[in-house]
C-alpha cells in the first residue's frame, strides 16, 4: 500500500484530536474565561454543529479546485483557526477559532479519504481508508489524554500549541510528498437529500444521530462527572480517558467481528439496548472506582462497537449507486448528534447536576432503538425505486 496514505493519517489524527480535546478540558477553559461549564461545552457543539454541515456545502464550492493545493489552503485555515484558540482573549474569539478549525477539518477529512482512494490501486482502497479512520480512533486513545496532560501541566492553550505544530508538519509533509490531483464533480446536496426517501435510510441515519446524541450528553462532560461524582484529579482523569479510548477502539474491532457473525440488524439492535443500560446503571457506580471502571469500559467499548454495523447495514440497505451517499450522510450524522448531545448536556448541567447527564443520555438511546427498529420493520424498497431517489 501506498506509504502516503499513512501522511494522511496523520492529517486526520490531528483533525481528532482537536474536535473533542475541549472535552477534557472544560474547566480549565471555563475557569480561565470566566464562563459556566455548560457555556464551554458548547464549544463542542459548536464545532461539531459547523463540521455536519460544512463537510458536504465546502466539497461541492471547492469541487472545480486541484485536491493538492486544497488540501495545503485547508491546512492553513486550520492552522489559522487554531491559532486563534492559542491567542484567544475571550470565550467569543475562542468560539470563532473553533469555528474556522471545524469547518476546515471537516473538509480535511473528505480530502483525505478522496486522496487516500487515489493514490492506491483498487485492491488496497478499502483498506487504505480504513487507515485513515484509524488516525480518528487514534487521535481518541492518545490525542486526548495527551491534550489532558498538556492541559492540567501548562494550561488549556497548550494542546491547541500542540495541534497548531502538527498541523505545520502536515503541511509540508503534503507539500513535498503529494502529487496533484485533478478534481471530481460533487454530488449534489439535493441528490444526497433525497435517497433519505426511503424510510429504512431515513431511520438508520436517525438512529446514529440519536446514539451519539446520547452518547456525549455524558461523554461530552465526563470530565466534571469523573471529579465530582468520584472526586478524580487531572492526573486519574487523564488515565480514564486513556482507558475510556483503547477500550473503544477495541469496541471497534469486536463489533465489526460480531456484526459479521450475528448479521447487522441483531447486532444493532443488542449494542443499543446494551448501551442503554450501561448509561442508566453509571450513576450508581461511583461509589467504587473499580465498579465504574469496569462499567465504564462496557460503555466506551459499545460507543464504538455500533459503528462498522450500521455502516454495513446502510450499505446493505441501499444500492451501489447510493451507498456511497450514505456514508457521508451518517457522517454528517453523527456530528450532528455529537453537536445536538453536548448541548442537551450542557443544559442538563446548568440546570440540574452533572450526574443527571447519564439519565437523560440513556432517555435518547431508548429513542435510539425505537427508530433502529422501524428502519429494520420496513420492508425493503425495490432497487428500482432506490434508483430513481438518487
Amino acid at each position: 500500500m501506498n506509504k502516503r496514505v499513512y501522511l494522511l493519517t496523520i492529517v486526520s489524527f490531528v483533525v481528532g484530536m482537536v474536535e473533542l480535546i475541549i472535552g477534557g478540558i472544560l474547566d480549565l477553559v471555563a475557569e480561565d474565561l470566566h464562563v459556566s461549564i455548560g457555556h464551554a461545552g458548547f464549544l463542542i457543539t459548536a464545532f461539531s454543529l459547523v463540521f455536519a454541515v460544512a463537510s458536504p456545502v465546502l466539497l461541492m464550492m471547492t469541487s472545480k479546485v486541484e485536491r493538492k493545493r486544497l488540501t495545503l489552503l485547508t491546512l492553513l485555515v486550520f492552522f489559522a483557526g487554531n491559532g486563534i484558540a492559542i491567542f484567544s482573549p475571550t470565550y467569543s474569539v475562542l468560539l470563532i477559532a473553533r469555528i474556522l478549525s471545524a469547518a476546515s477539518g471537516s473538509l480535511l477529512v473528505v480530502l483525505c479519504i478522496t486522496i487516500a482512494s487515489n493514490i492506491v490501486s483498487e485492491q488496497y482502497r478499502a483498506r487504505a481508508i480504513g487507515v485513515v479512520f484509524m488516525g480518528i480512533s487514534a487521535s481518541l486513545v492518545l490525542g486526548v489524554p495527551i491534550g489532558l496532560m498538556l492541559g492540567n501541566a501548562f494550561g488549556w492553550r497548550a494542546p491547541f500549541i500542540l495541534i497548531a505544530g502538527l498541523t505545520l508538519l502536515s503541511m509540508a509533509g503534503v507539500y513535498f510528498f503529494m502529487e496533484q490531483m485533478a478534481s471530481k464533480p460533487a454530488v449534489s446536496l439535493m441528490t444526497q437529500i433525497k435517497t433519505l426517501k426511503n424510510r429504512k435510510l431515513l431511520f438508520g441515519q436517525l438512529t446514529s444521530f440519536l446514539f451519539l446524541a446520547g452518547h456525549l450528553t455524558l461523554y461530552g462532560y465526563l470530565t466534571p462527572f469523573l471529579k465530582t461524582a468520584l472526586g478524580l484529579n487531572g492526573t486519574w482523569v487523564s488515565i480514564v480517558y486513556l482507558v475510556f479510548g483503547c477500550a473503544a477502539v477495541a469496541g471497534g474491532g469486536v463489533g465489526g467481528f460480531l456484526a459479521d457473525r450475528f448479521g447487522t440488524k441483531r447486532s444493532i439492535i443488542g449494542f443499543i439496548i446494551l448501551f442503554g443500560f450501561t448509561m442508566f446503571v453509571i450513576p450508581y457506580t461511583t461509589f467504587s472506582l473499580p465498579l465504574f471502571l469496569s462499567v465504564m469500559i462496557i460503555w466506551s467499548m459499545l460507543s464504538w462497537a455500533i459503528t462498522p454495523a450500521m455502516q454495513s447495514y446502510l450499505i446493505e440497505s441501499s444500492t451501489a449507486e447510493t451507498s456511497d451517499i450514505q456514508q457521508s450522510l451518517n457522517n454528517t450524522a453523527l456530528h450532528f448528534g455529537i453537536a445536538f448531545g453536548s448541548a442537551i448536556g450542557g443544559f442538563v448541567i446548568e440546570q440540574s447536576t452533572v450526574e443527571s447527564n447519564a439519565t437523560v443520555g440513556g432517555c435518547f438511546i431508548i429513542i435510539a432503538l425505537a427508530t433502529a427498529l422501524i428502519s429494520m420493520s420496513e420492508r425493503k424498497r425495490s432497487l428500482s425505486a432506490l434508483r430513481n431517489q438518487s
